[in-house]
């Protein structure tokens, strides 16, 4: 009967508590410099607002025969949940790169630390910072009137569906942070992703597009996510976008993951 070589078990030992010990640091960070935590919990409240209040009369109409707002919101409402947890993107993509740029990874990499946790605590940090958001988007939601007919099981579902996608998008960012030669670029960086919800089916069916954005939508990442989550709040079918979904979800963390790590390794001095 093989077993673990006792070396291997200390190193995973130390590498589990170094990951520790930079998620409670950039924890600390989130408390003490609250502006990044602020600003990816207004945008989809503002989203959620904006589309419910100003455009939920409008759009509902052709969301159901006869609609009106509170049919959209039905609709709209799990795909801002979906946009939300997109939002933690940009402050991972800030965070790593701001270490990089203040030389804080560099001084991680003379200490002897698990190389993998500093890249970890940024992503599990994030992780953490978006279940928060997630929280808050859904009591408001709740309090402007939507109404899901999810079981218990269906909203465990749908919520580690949602901190799936927001693992794969951290790992992402942070491999952009990484990439990233000023704070600025690290910002603008994963905003092409953070906004590819409102191309597929979020906001407006795709069959209300013309046919070369009704193609894209339907065709890209977010589309089946977005499906799933809506199925999975309202009951309603889900057919292959839940295997679609989680498809997308592990190509994006692990595109991220390797990304990152290569970028960790190459070292790149600024």
């Amino acid at each position: 009967m093989s077993t673990i070589p006792p070396e291997r078990t200390a190193a995973r030992s130390y590498a589990l508590r170094d990951s520790m010990t930079m998620l409670r640091r950039n924890l600390t960070h989130m408390r003490r410099y609250p502006s990044m935590t602020v600003s990816i919990v207004v945008m989809p409240l503002l989203m959620l607002l904006l589309f419910v209040y100003v455009f939920g009369g409008a759009i509902g109409g052709g969301i159901a025969a006869g609609g009106g707002r509170d049919d959209y919101i039905a609709y709209v409402v799990p795909g801002i949940i979906v946009m939300a947890a997109t939002s933690g993107a940009v402050a991972t993509a800030v965070s790593v790169c701001t270490d990089m740029t203040e030389g804080i990874v560099q001084r991680f990499r003379t200490m002897s630390i698990s190389r993998g946790s500093i890249l970890t605590g940024h992503v599990v940090g994030s992780v953490i910072q978006v279940a928060v958001v997630l929280v808050l988007v859904s009591a408001v939601s709740l309090l402007i009137g939507f109404r899901p007919s999810a079981s218990p099981v269906e909203w465990v579902a749908a919520l580690g569906l949602l901190l799936f996608l927001a693992f794969g998008m951290a790992w992402i960012s942070a491999a952009m942070g990484m990439g990233a030669k000023t704070v600025e670029s690290a910002s603008n960086g994963p905003l092409p992703l953070t906004f590819l919800p409102f191309l597929g089916s979020a906001v407006v069916t795709p069959d209300s597009m013309p046919t070369a954005l009704r193609w894209f939508a339907e065709y890209q990442p977010f589309t089946p996510i977005n499906e799933t989550v809506r199925g999975l709040l309202l009951g309603t079918e889900i057919g292959s976008d839940g295997w679609l979904a989680l498809a997308w979800c592990t190509a994006l963390a692990l595109t991220g993951y390797f990304w990152s790590r290569a970028a960790f390794r190459r070292g790149t001095t600024r």
